[in-house]
């Protein structure tokens, strides 16, 4: 495990702060909903379900949850409040193991003998250019070298904004003119990976759902353009989302798993919103795993996703 595998002190104030919102939100609600109850019956089940809904965990989810428990406690007709409490946080918890969310420990990429490449996609507005940036310095904060690739060549200020990380971030660029083909962007960024022996490659793409059809061609093309340089590239399609935007991103999420084979997802902007529930929603419905979370503006606030600490956050 390397030296972010542990999950430390400041990080678990980090995170507690922010998802302060979400807590006293959803999960100080569900505290008050069942304490002093002796029992779990319809109404308790009826009152956990409605704030589970309204925090944007989605109705799917939240019923799978409700399911759960009901199983648990039918068992027991006495279920006192704080054995409630811990069934939800159990529950909660196994639902997101069972989609191998937080397998990953650290930003350490050991035992690689050629580049690892992750294809960032995502709309624009959600923090993808700031999330690619405070990724490229956990990485090189773990004593990796890396290189981004700037393919969303749709727009100049797509462009321009993921120079100054680069360079705030100091992590070398490649780079063409705006309208250049994004495919011949992330060629050049691997043939420049592999000659220079960098050990993470992260490439941005155009932030766009006006056709589907489109996207899914242009994001096809990239990936066989890479996969010319780096066989078994790109070894992560990243998917960002704006935590905040409750269900737009479940809607997102939908739009970018169809077009494109997305492998791990990174939820922002957790901090400013109460709607930190998305994370279990998206999670769940998608079966793909969570993988980094936003929960600030500093570069150590992009966090490597942690079921365990995340729920014992929400409960704390």
């Amino acid at each position: 495990m390397g030296i972010f595998g542990l999950f430390s002190k400041e990080k678990k104030e980090s995170l507690d702060q922010g998802l302060a919102k979400t807590r006293e939100s959803v999960f100080s609600r569900i505290s008050r909903a069942i304490a002093g109850k002796s029992k779990v019956d319809d109404a308790v089940l009826d009152d956990l379900e409605e704030i589970l809904i309204s925090s944007d965990v989605g109705v799917e989810t939240t019923l799978r949850i409700i399911e759960r428990i009901q199983k648990r406690v039918s068992k027991d007709k006495y279920v006192g409040s704080e054995e409630l409490n811990r069934i939800l946080r159990e529950e909660i918890m196994a639902l997101l193991e069972e989609n191998n969310s937080g397998d990953v420990s650290d930003f350490d990429l050991t035992g690689r003998t050629e580049p690892y490449v992750i294809m960032v996609v995502g709309v624009n507005g959600v923090g993808k250019t700031t999330t690619i940036g405070k990724l490229a310095w956990n990485f090189k904060q773990a004593g990796k070298s890396v290189l981004l690739g700037a393919a969303d060549t749709f727009r100049a200020a797509a462009i321009d904004q993921l120079q100054i990380w680069a360079d705030r971030v100091q992590v070398p660029i490649v780079r063409q003119k705006m309208g250049a083909d994004p495919a011949s962007v992330a060629f050049d960024t691997l043939k420049s990976a592999k000659a220079t022996g960098a050990d993470v490659v992260i490439i941005d793409t155009a932030g766009r759902l006006h056709s589907k059809v489109n996207l899914m061609n242009e994001l096809t093309k990239i990936r066989n353009v890479m996969q010319k340089v780096i066989p078994d590239a790109p070894h992560e399609v990243l998917l960002i989302l704006d935590g905040s935007t409750g269900q737009n991103a479940f809607e997102q999420a939908k739009q970018f798993t169809k077009a494109t084979d997305v492998t791990a997802l990174a939820l922002t902007k957790l901090d400013g919103t109460a709607k930190g529930g998305v994370v279990l929603g998206i999670s769940d419905q998608f079966k793909i795993p969570v993988k980094y979370i936003g929960i600030g503006e500093k570069m150590g606030d992009l966090q490597i996703f942690d079921r365990k600490e995340f729920v014992n956050s929400l409960f704390s």
